[in-house]
């Protein structure tokens, strides 16, 4: 057993409606927490995290590492995570790794389902978050029983209806035996259902931001070395707020563009 297998750490995400945490040690979850008050991420998440420590008997300076949801996600949602993070990490001089919203929820769907998939063949999982007008938050992952775990698509904002076309051509041309469309799979439940002789099965697997994924995902970016500098960390939003794009059109419109 290596020194990173005993890691403690705190890991939290709140780029959903749920927020969600969790103090892990070496793999196993010592506590957790979900909350689905979306309008009050900010105001529970540091009670949430002080019980958290306190619960297990333990303070800031027991961590070995922050964990934090990166995005992308509900704009201000990201930022709280993003912001608790630095500030923890900073005023208890612990490394903070961030990790994709996007591939926690990917993998907390795969793990849920006990990462059987079809029996050997490759899984492809697809996150998705609702980012309104029709639009998603996804990426896609390809996973199989034998423990592949790799990412096939950036992060970013997809138009919903083209996306998963996109995903049954490619699955058809024999990329995948199932495509697990996890996350907030019934928003746009009309749209991921199949199509007769789709060639591969579509299957939502609906599912909460489990931030024990985040700490398996964070692990294996410490093993690698990597760590995200503590000011610079910044939220992966892959859009401008509404407000922003309002803004940078009457802008264009002052000027002429």
């Amino acid at each position: 057993m290596t020194e990173h297998d005993q890691l403690t750490m705190l890991a939290l995400d709140t780029s959903t409606a749920s927020l969600t945490a969790a103090l892990v040690r070496g793999g196993a979850v010592l506590g957790s927490v979900q909350s689905l008050s979306e309008r009050n991420h900010s105001v529970q998440v540091v009670p949430a995290l002080k019980k958290l420590l306190e619960d297990a008997g333990l303070s800031g300076k027991d961590l070995d590492l922050i964990a934090v949801g990166q995005g992308p996600g509900s704009y201000t949602g990201v930022r709280i995570a993003v912001s608790v993070g630095k500030t923890l990490a900073w005023a208890w001089n612990k490394p903070l790794v961030g990790v994709s919203s996007l591939e926690t929820l990917a993998l907390g769907a795969w793990e849920s389902q006990g990462s059987a998939g079809n029996g050997g063949g490759t899984v492809w999982i697809v996150p998705v978050m609702d980012a309104r007008r029709g639009q998603v938050y996804t990426s896609r992952w390809a996973a199989d029983a034998n423990g592949r775990w790799e990412r096939m698509d950036a992060d970013g904002i997809r138009q919903a209806a083209a996306w998963i076309e996109r995903l049954r051509r490619e699955a058809a041309a024999g990329g995948a035996a199932e495509i697990w469309i996890a996350g907030d799979a019934e928003k746009h439940a009309e749209i991921w259902r199949p199509c007769e002789g789709d060639g591969a099965a579509v299957r939502l697997v609906p599912h909460l931001m489990d931030a024990a994924a985040a700490a398996k995902l964070a692990v294996r970016r410490f093993r690698r070395g990597e760590r995200d500098p503590v000011h610079a960390f910044v939220p992966n939003y892959t859009q401008l707020a509404e407000a922003e794009i309002k803004l940078q059109a009457k802008l264009m419109a002052a000027r002429g563009d």
